[in-house]
């Protein structure tokens, strides 16, 4: 298994660089074993200040946080990270500044506020941290704030949206839930790996970055419940596909879980509990290319993928969706939505 067997043609002006609007309009490729359908995601109804020896000098950085440690300290990234020391502190604010605690293993920084006053001069602060492909071809703004975060976040800690939820607004999740769908809400903080290439030849050797997840007692119970009176269960984004499939027992059967996650989804994995999968458009050669692959077979991703370049389908994170239902293709979409539970992810990026 090759990394070029993942490759495709991706024309530059299919990468999104805004949501569509309102939400729920971003374009929906309905996609079986055979059927190729051309819907929308409403038809889902249907369906450095910088202190040196030299004194107080500036020296322009980008700061990513991750997540907080047990000291209290944060793990980020920065850009460029030589332009930092031990000891030093970067000012980001009038409010808000952070000592450097360390470097090797990865940056730490240790903030001078905590609690909501440190959320709220984050905030101030900070931006949006879009992804790669997107900061590449525009800075961040206001907007984002709002676009960059689903109607459903609740947990800090992501360094990435699940951008297969920024599809959904108040009037879907009402006419959703009166066609009998029902959801389940797990959390799983994103890091910094999801952008990070493959860089292998042979796939099967890469090695994930862990991210930390949690499926409750109550969620699990609910995904229990919905597979025991045959319905279906509907990862709403990769995200939430990794993470149930991590707390399920060989048998499909979920339990509470909590922990760190690092599986791969790669052709040949046998899924345990998901059915099917709606999630946006991916990177070419991309890890997340892979797990749809798996899905539902790397000839037929190819074939769905072609198809949404020749109709122009917007990729990635603020683009269009699709909707991958292997052992489905009916139709009628409305006995696609009834008895369906759809699994979503609830964390939240840092600004």
């Amino acid at each position: 298994m090759k990394l070029d067997d993942f490759d495709f043609e991706l024309p530059e002006g299919l990468i999104a660089t805004r949501p569509a609007r309102p939400r729920s309009s971003a374009r929906l490729l309905h996609a079986g074993e055979k059927l190729i359908e051309d819907l929308h995601v409403r038809d889902l109804t249907g369906q450095r200040w910088r202190d040196s020896a030299q004194g107080r000098v500036s020296a322009r950085i980008e700061v990513t946080l991750l997540e907080p440690q047990a000291d209290g300290n944060w793990s980020a990234l920065a850009k460029p990270l030589r332009k930092l020391a031990p000891g030093e502190t970067v000012v980001f604010s009038d409010a808000l500044s952070a000592d450097v605690v360390g470097l090797k293993g990865g940056l730490r920084l240790r903030f001078n506020l905590s609690g909501q006053d440190f959320d709220a001069a984050l905030n101030a602060a900070g931006a949006m941290p879009l992804p790669p492909y997107i900061a590449a071809k525009r800075p961040p703004d206001a907007q984002d704030r709002e676009d960059y975060q689903t109607i459903w976040a609740r947990r800090q800690g992501a360094v990435a949206a699940p951008t297969a939820s920024l599809h959904f607004d108040e009037g879907l999740i009402a006419a959703l839930r009166a066609r009998g769908v029902e959801m389940t809400f797990v959390t799983l903080h994103v890091g910094a790996g999801t952008f990070l290439p493959v860089t292998v030849e042979d796939v099967t050797t890469h090695r994930m970055h862990a991210e930390w997840g949690e499926v409750t007692q109550a969620a699990a119970q609910e995904i229990n419940t919905t597979r025991a009176a045959g319905g279906r269960i509907i990862p709403v984004g990769t995200t939430a596909l990794r993470l149930i499939e991590t707390a399920a027992a060989e048998d499909g059967t979920m339990t509470a879980w909590q922990g760190d996650t690092d599986i791969f989804i790669y052709p040949g994995y046998r899924f345990r509990v998901t059915d099917g999968l709606m999630t946006n458009f991916h990177l070419p050669k991309s890890t997340l290319m892979m797990l749809v692959s798996a899905l539902m077979g790397t000839d037929r991703i190819r074939a769905i993928y072609a198809h949404a370049v020749a109709q122009a389908y917007r990729f990635f994170s603020y683009g269009d969706a699709s909707l991958l239902l292997p052992q489905s293709d009916a139709k009628d979409r409305s006995s696609d939505t009834e008895g369906r539970k759809m699994t979503v992810e609830t964390d939240r990026p840092l600004s």
